[in-house]
């Protein structure tokens, strides 16, 4: 009997694996795909890796930096700063109408922008800092209530409060149009305090390092694995069914699955309802350049864009929503060598309930289309780089739904969260986007933290 069994070989996941192996417990993951990470993986293909999900890891702390996220995260993990070999951000935008606002991993550039393009707003936006600085971003206890109206107590201009609100939305908001007050703390600390990352060789290389990591401590992973049933007695997890037909037993259970999915296994409908189904998803087009970006014009890391003064950010009636989105460029980060080819990702809202009516020929030709909208749309904020293209990519919701499983292909799971992670079961637990963490660093952070509440006691 192992000590844990672990739903979902994913980035909080592998985290609650490695944590528990530290403190010699028999720990295997299941996942049911061939390859790790979920939505943050990669996959090969006409001679290249491709990242799926990651744009850049949020919460980057230079080394030696003894506070936050990132920290703690090494700490737990028992990892050297150096083994992420995280690359900075050059600098990024938020792009609207006749404004844009630069930012990089110095609050202070954001701070001058705001003080140049919004005068009247700069006392207001830094007490609004200051109120966030207090915030417990790494606790289990909810803060509710909508940010719009914590944000709204400090900045008035309806212009400045769009453009703060579109990153944090596009990179962690399960809510449309609002995020949940601690959820925007958190999200705000990620990308404006603390800033953005990448690893040197992509995502590939974090999950290779916390893959590495788990096996060395004599953890278990199964591929392949896909979990049918959580089946319980007494209030607890008795055993879990898998799809070849086997049993596994253990003393305590973790799901990364998200909470609907997991109660979905324990064929407990009411408690799956608990939370309702998230409705927000994306696509991404994918473009490989014959030229590094910065070639062609384009030397920020990532560009949050929109079309209008006014930021929708729900899910849209077409296909796809075109008037804002994220380009990124995974070479616009402050390598010490150019990356190789060049490449950038548009990331777009997207419904998906009609990418999954669409009928296999219908779908094909859709992805054609709107690669070529969502690409129309992007090149309004940086330098026109189609005719420099060479091959080119695009997943949707349907691809989002495959490798995570999340209902509706909701890239952030729930708009509401269970921060405390437990279950209706007294040895099962959630960890992941749905109790409360989202990204990369959020995410290994939730693994690290249910871990040690619960199948730790510390």
């Amino acid at each position: 009997m192992y000590d844990a069994v672990i739903i979902g070989a994913g980035m909080s996941g592998l985290a609650a694996g490695i944590r528990l192996a530290h403190y010699d417990k028999r720990v295997c993951i299941l996942e049911r795909h061939k390859m790790v990470g979920g939505l943050n993986s990669y996959y090969r293909q006409g001679g290249r890796n491709y990242d799926v999900g990651l744009h850049a890891i949020t919460n980057y702390a230079q080394k030696g930096v003894k506070s936050g996220p990132l920290s703690r995260l090494l700490r737990h993990l028992r990892l050297k700063w150096e083994e992420l070999a995280l690359v900075p951000q050059i600098g990024s935008a938020v792009a609207f109408p006749g404004v844009e606002l630069r930012f990089n991993n110095d609050i202070g550039l954001l701070e001058s922008e705001i003080a140049r393009k919004f005068p009247a707003q700069i006392d207001g936006f830094r007490s609004m800092m200051s109120e966030l600085a207090g915030y417990d971003q790494l606790g289990l206890g909810e803060s509710g209530g909508s940010a719009r109206v914590f944000v709204a107590r400090h900045v008035s201009d309806p212009l400045l409060v769009e453009m703060l609100f579109c990153p944090l939305l596009y990179y962690g908001g399960a809510r449309e149009n609002d995020m949940e007050f601690g959820q925007f703390c958190i999200m705000f600390r990620s990308i404006f305090l603390e800033g953005f990352a990448r690893p040197y060789h992509g995502v590939r290389m974090l999950l290779q390092k916390l893959l590495q990591k788990f096996k060395a401590l004599g953890g278990e992973l199964r591929l392949r694995a896909g979990v049918t049933d959580i089946v319980s007695k007494d209030g607890r997890v008795e055993k879990l069914l898998l799809e070849d037909g086997s049993e596994l037993h253990a003393k305590q259970f973790l799901s990364s699955a998200g909470w609907r999915e997991t109660m979905q296994l324990c064929h407990e409908k009411d408690n799956a309802d608990e939370l309702s189904a998230g409705q927000l998803s994306f696509i991404e087009t994918i473009s490989v350049l014959k030229h590094d970006p910065k070639k062609l014009g384009h030397d920020r890391t990532i560009v949050f864009f929109n079309d209008s003064p006014a930021f929708a950010y729900e899910k849209p009636d077409a296909l796809v929503d075109v008037r804002s989105g994220v380009i990124c460029s995974p070479n616009n980060f402050d390598y010490d060598e150019p990356l190789g080819e060049g490449m950038i990702r548009i990331t777009a809202l997207a419904n998906h309930d009609r990418w999954a009516a669409l009928d296999e020929s219908r779908y094909k030709l859709e992805k054609l289309r709107w690669y070529d909208k969502t690409l129309a749309s992007a090149v309004r904020f940086v330098p026109d780089f189609r005719n420099h293209v060479i091959d080119t990519d695009m997943f949707t919701p349907l691809t989002i739904r495959r490798f995570t499983g999340h209902e509706n292909g909701a890239v952030y799971g729930a708009p509401d969260k269970k921060y405390d992670g437990r279950t209706h079961l007294d040895n099962l637990y959630v960890c992941g986007t749905d109790q409360g963490m989202v990204g990369i660093i959020g995410s290994i952070v939730s693994g690290i933290t249910i871990a040690n509440k619960y199948l730790l006691g510390e």
